[in-house]
Order: structure tokens, then C-alpha cells, then sequence
């Protein structure tokens, strides 16, 4: 009888070992999904770039940021900026930031959050460019040759307003590092991107210039998949927190002097 007792005992506390030990497994997965994922392309100065081995720049401290708001650990995923929407929408992505701006048709495949920051699509040409204004892009007689980085908004704008409307071609690239280089060796006459890194790449390269006229001026989100409105809804929260804090602000104003 006592050996019986003595096994009926024995098998309770290994039972009860073995409960600890799968709620404690279990405790460590759900930490492990429990991580804010944000897919970016780090070729976008100075909200996205490589510096030192990491990925830094406005949306990486702001990403960041709104994981710590929501306790959750915050990793980012490099990718080409055509790859985001998809890697958001199938889940391999919690949400994308890489100076994405709003459109309608983005908005078909993906919800945004409130807008974060305003950007400026802007005209990169050499110095002794004939074109001295957005307007000469679109008069006739010419066949413009246009960089862009594909599948941005200045790839969109570039398509609708001079290729489909017939005054020149439109040359995508990977990355708007490419498009200027295209540039500097004479492959095309000009690069439409954002103005932040346009200035960037201004300041490195000699003999290449921004058109004073804007090209477009443009509103910057996050994008969260479809079905995920509670996500959407967390993201929102603490990315609104972190604008009426200042917090935003002081990110961008680390990295974007005021002119």
C-alpha cells in the first residue's frame, strides 16, 4: 500500500513539473510573437539606412518607439520597396514604414495609419540641365529620360504625368542611389524622388542640383494589413501618443534640420 502511495505521489509531482514546465514554454512563445516587425527599404536617407552595420534613420526610431509604447520587442526587415505591401499583407511583416506615402490605389490592398509626416517629391538634374522647372517635363518636343526608384509614388506620378502622356521614358530602379548614379553618367536627365534623400545625394555628388519647384507634395503613413484593425488600432494609439508628446517631432528634427 505505502509503495502505491509512494508511486501515486511520485507521478503527481512529475505531472505537475511537467505542467510548469509547458506553461512556462508556452509563456516563452508567446513572448516570441509578441515582436513588432516593420518592413522597410533602408535606401530612403534619412528615414531609412544602413549607418555602422544597423538600420537607422526617422521611421526606425519611430518604429522603435511605437513598439516600446506597446511593449513589444521591435525588429526591422530590409527589403526591396516593391516587396513591402506583400510581406505586410501575408503576415511576415506586422506593418511597413518606409516613407510610404498614401494613395488610392495603396489603399485598395492595405490600411493606413494616421499620417506622420509630410514629404516632397523633388527633381534632381545637372547643373547645366535644360530643364528648369516640373513643367519642362511635360512640353512637347522632347523625349525625357526619367529615374525613378520602383514602384515609389515618384515612379506613379513620373508613369502618369510624362510616360502615358507621351513626353519621355521612364528608367526604374531598385534603389534612388542607382537612379542618381544612372544620372551622373549621362543615362538619363533626371531623377524624381523624395526631397529628403534628394538632398542627400546632392550633398555627395557634385555638379547636380534640386529644382527649386516642387513636384508633389505627399503625406507619409504606416500600412497595416487589411484584417489586422487591431493592430491598426494599437499602432494608431501610440503613434498619435508619441505626436502629441513631441516625441515625433524631435525624431525628425534630429534628422531633418529646419531650413
Amino acid at each position: 500500500m505505502k509503495k502505491l502511495l509512494c508511486v501515486a505521489m511520485m507521478l503527481a509531482l512529475a505531472l505537475t513539473f511537467a505542467a510548469c514546465g509547458s506553461s512556462a514554454a508556452d509563456d516563452e512563445a508567446a513572448a516570441g510573437t509578441d515582436t513588432l516587425v516593420m518592413a522597410t527599404n533602408a535606401e530612403f536617407p534619412p528615414y531609412e539606412y544602413h549607418e555602422g552595420g544597423e538600420i537607422v534613420g526617422i521611421d526606425a526610431e519611430i518604429g522603435a518607439a511605437i513598439a516600446e509604447k506597446l511593449g513589444m520587442e521591435f525588429q526591422i526587415e530590409d527589403m526591396e520597396f516593391d516587396s513591402i505591401i506583400a510581406a505586410v499583407q501575408s503576415g511576415k511583416a506586422s506593418m511597413g514604414m518606409a516613407g510610404m506615402t498614401v494613395t488610392e490605389e495603396r489603399k485598395q490592398t492595405v490600411n493606413f495609419t494616421d499620417t506622420y509626416a509630410q514629404g516632397v517629391q523633388v527633381v534632381i538634374v545637372p547643373e547645366n540641365s535644360e530643364i528648369a522647372s516640373p513643367d519642362d517635363l511635360m512640353s512637347e518636343g522632347h523625349d525625357w529620360k526619367v529615374g525613378v526608384q520602383e514602384s515609389t509614388t515618384g515612379d506613379i506620378y513620373a508613369t502618369g504625368d510624362i510616360e502615358d502622356a507621351g513626353y519621355g521614358t521612364i528608367e526604374r530602379y531598385n534603389k534612388g542611389a542607382d537612379a542618381v548614379n544612372a544620372l551622373l553618367s549621362g543615362k538619363i536627365d533626371c531623377v524624381i524622388i523624395d526631397n529628403e534623400p534628394a538632398k542627400a545625394y546632392v550633398t555627395a555628388n557634385e555638379g547636380l542640383t534640386i529644382l527649386d519647384t516642387e513636384y508633389a507634395v505627399e503625406d507619409y503613413a504606416i500600412c497595416v494589413a487589411k484584417d489586422n484593425t487591431e493592430l491598426l488600432d494599437q499602432i494608431n494609439g501610440a503613434l498619435n501618443e508619441l505626436i502629441a508628446d513631441g516625441t515625433v517631432q524631435s525624431i525628425v528634427d534630429k534628422y531633418i534640420s529646419a531650413e
